[in-house]
């Protein structure tokens, strides 16, 4: 079930995943209708969420004294916020249930420092916090709760970041020790098996998916 603001690219992509792909169109900041976009995703698909996957997100790249609070609001109104409030509809029903999947899509900007992405890095470290006091209320019924945390993977977003810009592609693929940068196949696959049965025994983790950057020198 793809949830996104823009109808036309949620089709574009249904179309490419396939029949048991579906979508429903909704503004994730709009936090009072949360519970209206669960409602919603659990009628098209006519069963009850038992995997949620909180991925929506806003960028901003801008000096930290030249963010203003409202620029800064609205990161953590979009990543935090939003996710919050998703997960506090669909929470009560995979406890009742005794079974459910919540993932976060977090950053290597939660695990180190990057200049210019103050509001981001805020947001994208906040999931850290969330994702092991959330692991250790619900995991005892039944709710598993991790996050991945993507590195540099390739997509027409970063060869666009990069373009003429040798210096910082050398720098990232330089502390990256497998030389090169993901796809986004190893992100879906990192996703699939955190909320699969092969993870049953796991929760409370941040999985980088970086090729080992994280820890490169």
């Amino acid at each position: 079930m793809l949830v996104g603001r823009r109808r036309s690219e949620l089709e574009q992509a249904v179309a490419t995943i396939g029949a048991r792909a579906s979508l429903v169109a909704h503004d994730i900041t709009q936090l009072e209708k949360a519970g209206d976009l669960v409602r919603a995703a659990e009628t098209a698909a006519g069963a009850p969420v038992s995997i949620l996957v909180n991925n929506a997100g806003i960028h901003l790249k801008k000096a930290a004294a030249e963010t203003t609070p409202q620029e800064f609001q609205a990161v953590l109104t979009t990543h935090v916020c939003a996710a919050q409030a998703l997960t506090a509809v669909v929470l009560p029903g995979m406890m009742e249930r005794k079974h459910g999947n919540i993932l976060f899509t977090a950053s290597m900007a939660s695990l180190f420092g990057v200049p210019l992405v103050l509001a981001y890095s805020a947001a994208k470290s906040a999931y850290l916090g969330m994702v092991r006091s959330l692991a250790s209320e619900v995991s005892g019924r039944g709710v598993r709760v991790n996050a991945i945390a993507p590195g540099w993977i390739e997509s027409p977003m970063l060869l666009q970041a990069l373009s003429g810009d040798v210096a910082r592609q050398n720098k990232i693929l330089g502390r990256t020790p497998m030389g090169c940068f993901g796809a986004a196949e190893d992100i879906g696959n990192a996703a699939v098996f955190l909320c699969s049965p092969a993870a049953k025994f796991i929760t409370g983790v941040v999985l980088p998916v970086d090729g080992g950057a994280s820890i490169g020198f």
